[in-house]
C-alpha cells in the first residue's frame, strides 16, 4: 500500500501526462502546466508518466525551479489555462528524457492498485524518488 507522505517529507510527485503534444512540449521549452494544486516548491524532483503501448512508464524527470500562477501567466497563457482548467505552470531548471522508458509496474508502485489518472499528483518520498532514478541509471527494463 502506498500513503501519502507528509509535507515535509515530499521529495517530489509524478504527472501523469495524457497527450503527445504535452509531452514534446515539456521536453522542448522546460515548462508544464498543471491542473491540480499542490505545493510546487523549487528543487523539487517531477517525474513524469505518459501511457506507452506496453503500459505507464516513467518517460523522464524535471526539478522545479518555480511556479508561475495563473495570475502571474501571459494573457496568451492563461487563455489556454482556461481552455484546460490549469491553475498555473511548472518552470523547469532541467528536464531529462530516459533513453528507454521504465514502465510503473515494474517500479514499487507495480504492487499497488494505483493506475492511470490516479498516479497524476501522487506525492513522493525521497527514498521512493531515489529508487526511481537507481532503476534508470541500472538501465533495469523487462
Amino acid at each position: 500500500m502506498i500513503s501519502m507522505p507528509s509535507e515535509e517529507k515530499v521529495a517530489g510527485y509524478i504527472l501523469r501526462i495524457i497527450r503527445k503534444e504535452w509531452v514534446e512540449q515539456v521536453f522542448e521549452r522546460t515548462k508544464y502546466y498543471v491542473g491540480i494544486r499542490r505545493k510546487w516548491k523549487p528543487n523539487k524532483i517531477i517525474f513524469f508518466v505518459h501511457k506507452t503501448m506496453r503500459g505507464d512508464a516513467f518517460i523522464g524527470y524535471g526539478v522545479i525551479s518555480n511556479f508561475q500562477s495563473f495570475e502571474e501567466l501571459s494573457e496568451e497563457e492563461r487563455m489556454k489555462c482556461k481552455r484546460w482548467n490549469w491553475k498555473g505552470a511548472l518552470d523547469f531548471v532541467y528536464v531529462v528524457r530516459f533513453e528507454k522508458p521504465l514502465l510503473v509496474k515494474e517500479t514499487f508502485l507495480g504492487n499497488s492498485k494505483l493506475r492511470g489518472k490516479y498516479l497524476h499528483g501522487l506525492a513522493l518520498t525521497r527514498k521512493q524518488a531515489d529508487s526511481i532514478l537507481s532503476m534508470i541509471e541500472r538501465g533495469e527494463r523487462v
